[in-house]
């Protein structure tokens, strides 16, 4: 224990458990086989950790700490349950020491208990909307109204969906495992999509004073390694795992000295980390991409022959990371792949991005006439990027009073402290 007490804790012990949660859910939930009860566990935990650490001090290691109460707890709530010798076989470990027994054994199995609690809260008996809704509060560790922000949904829906699942995976007494066979090829693309929203979350925070959130960025990426690993044949997993290399790359040079945002044009890509673009390049050869040339890059394994959403993804982030400076980017090539984008998987923000593309490819007037097009879309109707990009195409054609008030609105709507002082910034700029 620390050898004297903070004079107040609390913020210590709730970062400690927005960051150690998704484990101890995960921990909790191999011994109760229920996510719902495990999040109530965590709780108690937490609870607990309030209770003493204010009195002891934080423990030098608080998220064994908390992963230790809950299991406690676990331990306490099986023994209570009438059908404990049933369950103590099903477990099979020793719930006195909960060391967990070996899993049964499986060529391609990854022994991963995050990795088990993303295929279950993906499973088919919850709708793909539930199954996101779920894991990212699970395994991610956001809040309802940070995950509101990321599907661009109302809070109370979010919440209604989260209930909703946690009580249908009791009800449907579904398994806490990593499926095997057609099982987990169906929940693959779900999984795929989670990983890469909590990711996206840490990239660039919905809410909050800090626009990183580096460990959720930690977390996907080794999360997505790892099912690259469970699953060495599948093009689209292999296609995120570059995606997220990618991105994380750039992680050095997105923020200045006070934490400030750097939007890409003006980053330093001299700072973007060279061994995580090499890991990016690796995985983009495994899934199958075998064009030298990236605007027609090819994915043996995806349906028809045709590159799938992560894969296309990862094709644009290497586009950027293989350009000297943003001007010299290849963007016609960015756009024409968002055009694919567009047509594989659509969505409002995947125009949005092509529009950026085409700013950049054929100048900001065509551009302006797409993001004009989207202003109706009632899923981009509190995104701030939608005015933020408006408003640059509009200061570009040197239409600044609009673009100004553009900047403003999306200062408005931004919920993170620092995207809003970077469109402020913007707009006092054009002032």
């Amino acid at each position: 224990m620390s050898p004297q007490p903070p004079a107040d804790p609390r913020g210590a012990i709730e970062t400690v458990f927005r960051l150690e949660s998704p484990r101890v859910i995960a921990a909790v939930a191999r011994v109760v086989r229920d996510v719902g009860i495990a999040e109530e566990l965590a709780q108690d935990a937490l609870v607990a950790a309030l209770e003493q650490w204010p009195r002891d001090g934080v423990p030098d290691n608080p998220g064994a700490w908390l992963v230790t109460a809950a299991r406690r707890r676990a331990v306490d709530l099986v023994r209570r349950r009438e059908n404990y010798a049933r369950k103590l076989a099903e477990i099979g470990r020793d719930l006195e020491t909960t060391v967990p027994a070996e899993e049964p054994a499986d060529p391609d199995d990854i022994d991963d208990d995050l990795l088990r609690l993303v295929f279950t809260a993906c499973h088919p008996v919850l709708s793909a909307e539930a199954r996101t809704a779920l894991t990212l509060r699970l395994l991610g560790g956001l809040t309802t109204p940070e995950i509101a922000r990321a599907f661009l949904t109302p809070e109370p829906t979010i919440a209604q969906r989260i209930v909703r699942a946690k009580r249908t995976l009791a009800t449907k007494n579904v398994a806490f495992e990593v499926p095997h066979g057609p099982d987990r090829e169906a929940r693959l693309g779900s999984v795929l999509d989670v990983i890469y929203l909590i990711f996206n979350e840490g990239y660039a925070a919905t809410a909050g004073d800090d626009w990183l959130r580096p460990a959720l960025c930690e977390d996907a990426l080794r999360l997505a390694r790892q099912l690259a690993a469970l699953m060495p044949k599948e093009p689209e997993v292999h296609g995120l795992v570059a995606l997220l290399e990618f991105q994380a790359s750039r992680t050095a040079a997105r923020t200045g000295p006070d934490g400030a945002p750097i939007l890409l044009r003006d980053q330093n890509s001299r700072r973007w980390n060279r061994m995580l673009v090499a890991r990016g390049v690796d995985a983009l050869a495994r899934a199958d991409v075998t064009s030298p040339t990236p605007g027609f890059a090819r994915a043996e394994g995806s349906p028809s022959g045709a590159p799938g959403p992560y894969v296309l993804q990862a094709t644009i982030a290497a586009c950027h990371a293989h350009a000297s400076t943003y001007e010299e980017t290849d963007w016609p090539t960015i756009a024409t792949l968002y055009g694919l984008l567009a047509a594989r998987a659509p969505s409002p923000v995947v125009e949005l991005n092509r529009a950026v593309a085409v700013s950049m490819a054929q100048g900001p007037a065509p551009a302006l006439a797409i993001v004009d097009a989207l202003a109706a879309e009632p899923a981009l109707r509190d995104y701030h990027l939608l005015p933020s990009v408006r408003g640059d195409l509009l200061a570009r054609l040197g239409r600044t009073a609009q673009a100004r008030a553009e900047f403003e609105r999306a200062a408005a709507l931004a919920r993170n402290e620092r995207e809003r002082e970077l469109v402020l910034r913007r707009a006092a700029e054009l002032s």
